[in-house]
């Protein structure tokens, strides 16, 4: 294990490993429960969706822990998830097998992207200011999902500022099965809560023990503080153990159901349902190139973010990821794992797999090396038989994780010359976008284009890589097409 996970020369241990991996675990295992609930409104079978979600999560997080040797774990991304839901299956019409063939697509193409090193050379081509303030960007947005999963924070919306209900207008929207989704405009007021809510008050409980861990150097900081706040919050009544659904996740019914979700895509329904009508490629090629736009940019952005001030991917690295041939620096396996996460995840039969920011918990806690992945891997895997049991841990006892490691990253900020407006403008955009925007590909577009415009006004537009040129064009065409569809 030593050899082939190279612990010493990444200065951990089998034990802060394992601690690592399960930490990331339970930062993301909401992705179980929430992947399904989400993905059942496009129509597909919900317990078919846990088990792709876990056997998705498992093997895409076992390949880069194994062939990149890095602590990431994958899963089907938020996000993404919704697009499939809402915008590819509900607004244009699309079943949900021709939306997973649609992921499968862009799986294809994200692979030849990373073999054909466009991937990596997106990578090199980001000037030093914009990848501090993506790192920063990570830290915003993760500390922002802790506090929102906390819930320190309410929202106040005026009735003329809603836009939709259950993607309807809202004079025509069907309530007579609930509200699902709210749409509203900038016109959405956040406050803090009044902090009368229990949880409120057990996420505090956990943020204020976490930090004080931090702070004394405690081995096993962050995963101590989601437990024994997880048990407070048993102990209070704000998890009802009573209530835990032993039997709602039943194997043999899952099992079951994963038959008609597994390999669909390359059934009738499926492939070649989507390519039955030629009058639609246009939109079948639009759509899967936001797919694969938002897929790529989130991965990068959380590799940057992530890699770069943990020290997982080292100088040594992004000089062999510019110099190198294949799979020879730990980026250029890590690129490609997760490229492979998403085909993974369409045969399951999941929206895409990406690596999750939540991987920041684990190595917040210490994790270096892809044995924490595989220990997040297993996880995974054991999840599917004591899902009753995981869903225990409440998202006040995650949340302060969240929080802190927000607080390790945005450190970052700190490597940006902010007295420069011309470098300060993009890295601004970039980084307090992730986090307003709620999406890590969104901060990176705003950076990149802000980044463009300040480089022309300078008069220095041909210092500017080409393949960020193209990737302006792309994020400009995307929002395009967004707003086409």
């Amino acid at each position: 294990m030593e050899n082939f996970f190279k612990l010493k020369e990444n200065n951990t241990t089998v034990a802060t490993e394992v601690t690592a991996g399960i930490t990331t675990f339970l930062a993301m295992s909401y992705i179980i429960f929430v992947n399904p609930a989400i993905l059942s409104l496009s129509g597909m079978p919900s317990q078919a969706v846990f088990l792709a979600t876990i056997f998705a999560a498992a093997v895409s997080t076992l390949i880069i822990g194994l062939f990149a040797n890095v602590p990431y774990a994958l899963a089907p991304g938020m996000g993404l998830n919704a697009f499939f839901t809402y915008t590819v299956v509900f607004s244009l019409g699309f079943t949900w097998q021709e939306a997973l063939s649609m992921v499968f697509l862009c799986g294809i193409l994200n692979v030849l992207l990373t073999v054909t090193k466009i991937r990596k050379l997106l990578i090199t081509a980001i000037p030093d200011s914009l990848q501090h303030a993506i790192s920063a960007g990570i830290g915003v947005f993760i500390g922002y999902v802790g506090i929102k999963n906390a819930g320190l924070l309410s929202f106040t919306i005026e009735g003329n500022q809603i836009i939709s209900i259950n993607n309807a207008a809202p004079d025509v929207a069907d309530l007579s099965n609930g509200i699902d989704t709210i749409v509203a405009n900038s016109g959405t007021l956040p406050a803090l809560v009044d902090f009368t809510d229990p949880s409120v008050l057990i996420a505090l409980f956990g943020l204020a023990l976490t930090i004080a861990l931090m702070l004394k150097k405690v081995k096993g900081d962050i995963l101590i503080g989601i437990v024994a706040t997880t048990l407070l919050a048993i102990l209070v009544g704000v998890v009802d153990l009573s209530a835990i659904d032993f039997a709602g996740n039943s194997l043999s019914n899952a099992f079951s159901e994963l038959s008609q979700t597994f390999l669909v895509i390359f059934k009738p329904e499926g492939l070649p349902s989507l390519f039955g009508d030629m009058s639609r490629m246009p939109l079948v090629l639009m759509t899967i190139f936001s797919f694969s736009l938002s897929d790529i940019f989130d991965t990068i952005g959380t590799f940057i973010g992530t890699g770069r001030r943990s020290g997982i991917f080292s100088a040594e690295d992004e000089r062999a990821l510019e110099n190198s041939s294949g799979f020879s620096s730990k980026m250029d396996k890590a690129l490609f794992a997760d490229s492979i996460g998403t085909i993974i995840g369409a045969l399951f039969g999941t929206s895409n797999t990406t690596t999750f920011v939540e991987s920041a918990a684990g190595i917040g806690a210490g994790g270096r090396t892809g044995l924490t992945s595989v220990v997040t891997a297993i996880c995974f895997l054991l999840s599917a038989f004591a899902a009753p049991i995981i869903s225990v841990v409440p998202s006040a006892a995650t949340a302060p994780a969240l929080i802190i490691v927000g607080i390790l990253m945005v450190a970052s900020f700190g490597d940006i010359n902010w007295n420069d407006f011309a470098e300060a403008a993009p890295a601004f955009f970039a980084s307090i976008f992730m986090g307003l925007a709620y999406s890590i590909s969104y901060g990176i577009a705003a950076g990149f284009i802000v980044y463009g415009l300040v480089k022309t006004v300078q008069g220095k537009a041909r210092d500017v890589h080409w393949i960020i040129w193209v990737s302006i064009a792309l994020f400009v065409l995307n929002f395009v097409i967004m707003a086409m569809i």
